[in-house]
């Protein structure tokens, strides 16, 4: 099997989000997403998935509430840009650095399992810049919310799989919380744990970092609410795997803030030239942004607004 075959199979088998984790993310799949259809196509699904980590990333006012976990309403923090010097850093110092960070933050308070989370979204792809306007994931999975500026003003609320249509490896906001919230401290056993939950079913022929990167990017591509420990834990584990880069020197985010861009070789070869971008905040140490990157462009890029917990759908904090 060529590598091209080899990573577009594995690609295939991610889990694709749904339409109101995507809401007016995608501006010419917006109705076949709406019908939850789901696309085989590689790169298709990489603009999916990059949108969703975007939707779910970015804090972009001049104070912008970023979630720590349940449900408290966040807390604000200031735009200024720390001193950071990134000159001959690798990609594990920096993620372990990152990781020691994050741990050190609360949880808060679990969410219930009819509470919702919302979010408030911005990004853009090659053809488009598009607002995401707003969406509200349900705690336990069952319902998503969303409005969008193709929509109309209007809430829309509907089950997040019509009846019968749920993927057997369905993992709820609250399933992932949880697992995530119980990872070990280390690398290699959060790659362990994740091989065993094994929420995106291992590609056979695949090298192993590709199927633990899966694991990895299933997660962050398609849920908002992140225990510290887990997201620190999902960054030794990344930390860890072969083909992990940095940039030398803060970048622009999509909304004016400067970010850390960890980037991920999908093939390590660089023969496909396909690239996920996470962006990290340097102050906070959270996810602030990620794009796709294919042949040395950018492809796709955003970030979150704002991310809290709020009583029902159509709330905003």
């Amino acid at each position: 099997m060529d590598e091209m075959t080899e990573v577009r199979a594995l690609r295939a088998q991610a889990p694709v989000p749904d339409r109101a984790r995507l809401a007016a993310g995608r501006a010419r799949l917006t109705d076949t997403a709406r019908d939850g259809e789901r696309r085989r196509d590689l790169w298709r699904r990489r603009e999916f998935a990059v949108v969703a980590v975007v939707a779910a990333v970015t804090a972009v006012a001049v104070t912008a509430a970023l979630l720590v976990g349940g449900t408290d309403r966040g807390r604000r923090v200031q735009p200024t840009t720390p001193d950071i010097d990134l000159k001959g850093m690798s990609a594990h110092d920096f993620l372990e650095r990152a990781a020691d960070a994050v741990d050190k933050q609360p949880a808060g308070t679990e969410p219930t399992a009819k509470q919702w989370i919302y979010l408030s979204m911005s990004g853009h792809g090659t053809t488009h810049v598009r607002r995401l306007d707003e969406t509200w994931t349900r705690y336990d999975g069952e319902q998503v919310a969303y409005t969008s500026s193709d929509d109309g003003p209007g809430l829309t609320v509907r089950p997040t799989y019509p009846e019968g249509r749920r993927p057997k490896n369905f993992r709820s906001p609250r399933d992932v919380y949880r697992f995530l919230a119980a990872l070990p401290d280390d690398g290699a056993g959060t790659l362990k744990e994740l091989r065993a939950w094994n929420a995106v079913p291992d590609r056979k022929g695949a090298p192993q970092a590709l199927n633990d990167y899966a694991e990895i990017n299933n997660v962050l591509a398609r849920y908002a609410l992140f225990p510290p420990h887990g997201l620190a834990s999902l960054y030794r584990a990344l930390a860890l795997l072969p083909g992990v880069e940095i940039t030398d020197h803060l970048i622009d985010t999509p909304t004016g803030r400067k970010a850390v861009a960890v980037k991920y070789d999908l093939d390590h070869k660089g023969k496909l030239g396909m690239i996920d971008e996470f962006l990290i905040d340097p102050r906070t140490y959270h996810l602030s942004g990620a794009g796709a990157i294919l042949y040395g462009k950018v492809v796709s890029v955003g970030g979150w607004l704002t991310v809290a917990v709020v009583d029902k759908a159509g709330d905003r904090p």
